[in-house]
């Protein structure tokens, strides 16, 4: 049982994409009354929290990234009473709820950007923004040679209230989300509003979108490489992200949680989306008086590789956990692809490499120290839907690119339930209802109902070892000291004997462990570790 304070140090929550989750009106859209529905579900699974997408009003430009209305629900989910009924089932489960914050930028249909479009250079409105005068003859080149995380210019130019070509607004991401000027004292204020708006509903904390974003450079200087944000799809423009600012915006917002905290004796959370080069730039993150976490994504980058993850271990639990904090791990999210088939390639089809490493890397996940954070559908086992047609896209990755590579459509196919044929029991709507996303026919296979009665699948897996972590007080938050291993094998022990072991070969080998296993990822004998499996031990050492 989790305490009330500190309870989010060995957390492990559930990322829930709503409009993928399930749906309850039959549109082919989940929503809040659908993740309320599934709540049963997920305290059966075991974790301790769910993270919501953003459900606010948006024009869906990129589901709900694009904020038009941070206080409110979008018709497309429910309406505030119906949150207010999922808050109420929640409690009454004992699941924390963490909403998605999104500080970085807006909607280009927020009233203050649609302010800003109406008002004059220079006023008051446009300074809450990235407004600036564009170079060459008559402005027509943008104001520096930043581009979009989402592909080409990150300026977007605007047509002034007379009707010329005017000034050009900036978007780190797509032209329907303009950047929030955070050196503007009303961006704060306003953020202050949001955050007290939802803790006076009673959840327990926020995910940060963006977190290592929200200043920029106050010059607006030119990038020494202008496509790296780009070409790699990461906040590499050091004038653009990471700049010393934001750790004020932060300690801000652990003071207002504080502040909660006192009132109730209820600690809210604050984990961010913080990508940055190294894992000592991370840490700065989660100093005793900013974020409590941040998200760990250099096991999710990792190769499937004994030493890589070593290494990244290694300096997580060195530099993250020596500020205090904890490591906050994940393999995957709403904006990778699914685990199952990034661990798989370049296999053939139907190795089940895929799958094998996928479960080997859940059990190693939920041994390590700290926090973990699940994406929905890995604990299906799920892999990522790689054919959908170019007229189903919505990515606007694909949209400005016109690219498939790296999009993001593939990981959010709404979830299987239960039954043989789309839509899988996703919507209560008639069998003719179609997902906002087409689900593939082998989604069959993968249905939560068959997941459940199937005591091998990956959702016992993550189940079991979700239950051991509960009980066994050597998991959770601690240390853990590396064992002498052979090569492409890793194994640690954690508090009194508990090791986790996991063979990252191809072919089975003795394990450096003996008894039999409280959990395994595969066919595990005593004694013996094959090939893209792990395992726990109590091993008397």
């Amino acid at each position: 049982m989790l305490s009330k304070y500190r309870w989010w140090r060995d957390a492990v929550i559930y990322q829930v994409y709503v409009r993928s989750f399930l749906d309850s009106t039959g549109d082919g859209i989940g929503d809040l009354a659908g993740v309320r529905a599934g709540l049963p579900y997920l305290k059966k699974l075991g974790v301790d929290g769910i993270w919501l997408s953003p459900f606010y009003p948006s024009p869906q430009h990129d589901h709900g990234y694009d904020v038009a209305d941070y206080c409110d629900v979008d018709p497309l989910f429910g309406d505030l009473a119906e949150f207010d009924l999922l808050m109420a089932s929640a409690r009454k489960l004992g699941v924390k709820v963490l909403l998605d914050v999104v500080p970085n930028h807006c909607s280009s249909e927020h009233p203050w950007f649609q302010e800003a479009l109406a008002s004059k250079p220079g006023s008051a409105a446009r300074a809450r923004f990235h407004f600036a005068d564009g170079r060459g003859v008559d402005g027509s080149e943008p104001p520096n040679n930043w581009h979009s995380m989402f592909g080409g210019p990150a300026w977007t130019r605007v047509t002034e209230p007379d009707g010329r070509p005017g000034q050009w607004y900036l978007h780190m991401f797509a032209p329907e989300q303009p950047d929030w000027n955070w050196r503007n004292p009303a961006t704060g204020a306003e953020f202050d509003r949001i955050l007290r708006f939802w803790l006076d509903r009673g959840i327990d904390g926020f995910r940060i979108d963006v977190a290592a974003g929200l200043y920029k450079h106050p010059e607006l200087p030119d990038s020494d490489d202008p496509e790296a944000d780009a070409r790699t799809r990461d906040s590499v423009n050091p004038l653009a992200w990471n700049q010393p600012e934001v750790h004020d915006v932060w300690r801000h917002w652990r003071a207002v949680c504080e502040e909660y905290t006192a009132r109730d004796g209820r600690e809210r959370l604050l984990v961010g989306e913080v990508s940055v080069p190294t894992a000592r730039e991370h840490a700065q993150y989660v100093r005793p008086d900013e974020l409590h976490q941040a998200f760990f994504f250099d096991l999710l980058s990792a190769p499937w590789n004994a030493d890589a993850f070593r290494k990244v271990i290694t300096e997580a639990m060195q530099d993250i956990a020596g500020t205090g904090s904890t490591v906050t791990w994940v393999l995957n999210n709403h904006d990778q692809v699914r685990t199952v088939t990034r661990y798989g390639e370049p296999a053939p089809e139907g190795s089940g490499l895929g799958t094998a490493r996928a479960r080997a890397a859940a059990l190693l996940m939920l041994a390590l120290p700290g926090a973990a954070y699940i994406y929905q559908g890995e604990e299906l086992g799920l892999p990522e839907v790689v054919d959908l047609p170019d007229d189903v896209l919505t990515d606007p990755i694909f949209r400005r690119t016109g690219s498939r590579a790296r999009i993001r459509d593939g990981c959010r196919v709404p979830l299987p339930w239960s039954g043989q044929a789309s839509p899988f029991g996703f919507t209560s709507g008639a069998e003719s209802a179609r997902p906002w996303l087409p689900q593939p026919s082998y989604f069959a296979e993968y249905a939560t109902d068959r997941a459940l009665a199937d005591t091998r699948s990956f959702w016992h897996l993550y189940r079991d070892g979700l239950q051991l972590r509960a009980a066994l007080p050597q998991l959770g938050e601690g240390t853990l000291d590396w064992l002498e291993t052979p090569p492409g094998v890793l194994a640690f022990i954690r508090g009194d004997g508990l090791v986790c072991a996991v063979n990252f070969g191809t072919a089975p080998m003795p394990a450096p462990v003996s008894g039999t296993p409280l959990l395994s990822s595969g066919p595990c004998t005593a004694g013996v570790l094959p090939g893209s499996t792990a395992a726990w031990w109590i091993n008397d050492l």
